[in-house]
């Protein structure tokens, strides 16, 4: 089983010392975002995970408690983007974030350090020319750190529609998305990257570009030393090339105040919810109801069962 930390929250940066104690305990419990009486009970049994995916703008507060998950293979998507407090509103300064991730490669090697420049918009302020000489900056100073860079173009979800009206964030041309690709490929050639892109629809492979997982058997099996396969998850968009996982997080926690984001899209709702974090509780956010229904995930030679992984609740 691939446990995905989380693609709907900052856990390693709000959530560590909550995660470390579901991993005491060896078991988590996370909630159907469809249907919130719903909820799934996840084994975390070290012979059972075959991964832990961390996704992460900051996970500096969990660079000292790294050497309490070492029973577990993991890896980090990290996130470093060139925007100001405009567009993610509650991150520390750019350099404080480039050290963090210099340090995190020291500790688990640039190989499980993925470099995400996520996602690329444009408006008045955060030009092409912007976004050159900036991923030429980042890739220098990360040379070394990392061994691959993915990038994704903004999606304008109906979800985020207001906040990014407000700043001026406009939708780009193909000519402008093979503008900026072209670039970011020159550089990351340069400083020893490879690039790779998020859920995209367009053919960038001119530019020697491929099509990412970013939830990546391939880079699985490189870290557990072992041939590890398992199937596309199919409750991903059409585009997106991860294989299936099993997400512990939940929408509306992140105070990391990113306009972009799909998956916390509403302050009051981000707000009222980190309130209710609980170290102690199963859940990470909240504790359990009476009218709660409690599935275990079934596991079967370490693996999730292909019926369980199907349910769109669990990705």
């Amino acid at each position: 089983m691939i446990i995905s930390a989380s693609r709907r929250t900052d856990i390693p940066a709000y959530y560590s010392d909550w995660l470390l104690a579901r991993i005491k305990e060896r078991y988590v419990y996370a909630r159907n975002p469809m249907n919130s009486r719903q909820i799934s009970k996840i084994n975390l049994e070290p012979d059972v995970v075959d991964c832990i995916v961390f996704w992460s703008k900051n996970p500096k507060p969990m660079l000292d408690k790294l050497k309490f998950i070492k029973e577990y293979p993991y890896y980090f998507q990290f996130t470093l983007n060139p925007y100001d407090g405009d567009i993610e509103t509650s991150l520390p300064p750019k350099h404080e974030i480039l050290e963090t991730f210099t340090r995190l490669s020291d500790i688990i090697g640039p190989r499980k350090v993925i470099w995400r420049y996520d996602p690329v918009l444009l408006n008045e302020t955060y030009t092409i020319s912007y976004h050159s000489d900036k991923f030429y900056e980042f890739a220098g100073k990360l040379k070394g750190y990392t061994e691959k860079v993915t990038f994704s173009f903004i999606d304008f979800y109906k979800k985020i529609s207001g906040n990014i009206k407000s700043i001026g964030i406009r939708k780009m041309t193909n000519e402008e998305k093979n503008s900026i690709a072209g670039n970011f490929s020159r550089v990351a050639k340069e400083n020893n990257l490879f690039i790779d892109t998020c859920a995209e629809d367009i053919d960038l492979s001119k530019y020697n570009i491929a099509r990412a997982r970013c939830v990546d058997d391939r880079l699985i099996a490189k870290i557990i030393g072992r041939a590890f396969i398992v199937k596309k998850d199919k409750n991903q968009r059409p585009e997106c090339g991860c294989v299936k996982s099993v997400d512990i997080g939940e929408y509306n926690s992140c105070p990391n105040g990113c306009v972009y984001c799909y998956a916390n899209y509403s302050k009051n709702s981000v707000k009222n919810n980190f309130g209710k974090h609980d170290i102690s509780s199963y859940l990470l956010i909240g504790k359990m109801n009476d009218n709660d229904i409690i599935t275990e995930i079934k596991t079967l030679n370490g693996k999730t069962s292909q019926k369980e992984l199907d349910s769109p609740s669990l990705t």
